[in-house]
């Protein structure tokens, strides 16, 4: 998957899987631009590894939530690199509670950054991408946005949001040579899975059909296959990686 020549931005990259899909990105060949809110360290240290593999990284603070932010991001990274050619939107929170103890604060966090975030910066990138008659845009959301799921109300709300928004966009975009497609991980072995009780791991493990949660780079390998030319005929869709924890 020869990605070289191409620029990109992936959203929400200092950390977990935002950070391997920059990382295997820049080893296809891209040069990669992420954002980050407050990790500046680990920003930094991303940013070295796509160098260490010959490519150009820049780190810019933004917040995802912000609309003018998004679109101060895509106009630096056209400014600095002179194209902008794929844009993975991967940033997230959660704030679990169940719905009658949820408050306003925990919802409206999580949809602005979750879901107007990803509005935020698809429609900036939708703009110069539509004027170049070329882009790759990959979203990603949640098998618990396919399904909900206990605890949840905020976070699988806006996971469902990105897929519907994923599909309207495809429809959308899809005359100006754009794809438009969202990728779905189920239980991904991050350092934020590390914190969830180990009893709940075992029962994302179960529900599995191959014994075992996915990596960050099983799910940045399928987003790499989405970025590049390999995969011109797929817009609208949504792969899932979960080794089959959705059924």
């Amino acid at each position: 998957m020869d990605l070289e020549g191409k620029n990109a931005i992936v959203t929400g990259a200092s950390l977990g899987i935002g950070a391997a899909i920059a990382i295997t990105l820049a080893k296809e060949g891209a040069n990669v631009a992420i954002n980050y809110r407050k990790h500046d360290t680990e920003a930094k240290e991303i940013v070295r590894q796509i160098e260490a593999v010959g490519r150009k990284g820049l780190a810019v603070q933004a917040d995802v939530a912000s609309f003018q932010d998004a679109e101060n991001m895509i106009k630096k990274v056209v400014a600095e690199w002179g194209d902008l050619h794929i844009l993975v939107c991967n940033a997230g929170v959660n704030r679990d509670s169940v719905i009658w103890k949820m408050t306003e604060q925990q919802w409206d966090e999580v949809i602005s950054i979750n879901l107007k975030g990803y509005f935020n910066y698809n429609r900036a990138a939708a703009i110069h991408f539509k004027e170049k008659n070329y882009g790759k845009i990959v979203n990603i959301t949640s098998i618990n946005g396919m399904r909900g799921k206990f605890g949840q109300s905020n976070y699988s709300a806006s996971k469902g949001g990105i897929i519907a928004f994923t599909k309207t966009l495809a429809r959308e975009l899809g005359k100006f040579n754009i794809n438009v497609n969202a990728v779905a991980p189920g239980m991904v072995e991050t350092d934020m899975a590390k914190n969830i009780p180990k009893e709940f791991l075992q029962k994302a493990i179960d529900e599995t059909m191959i014994g075992r949660l996915a990596s960050p780079e099983d799910v940045s390998n399928v987003v790499t296959f989405l970025c590049s030319e390999k995969s011109r005929h797929v817009t609208g869709d949504i792969i899932r990686v979960d080794g089959g924890q959705y059924i």
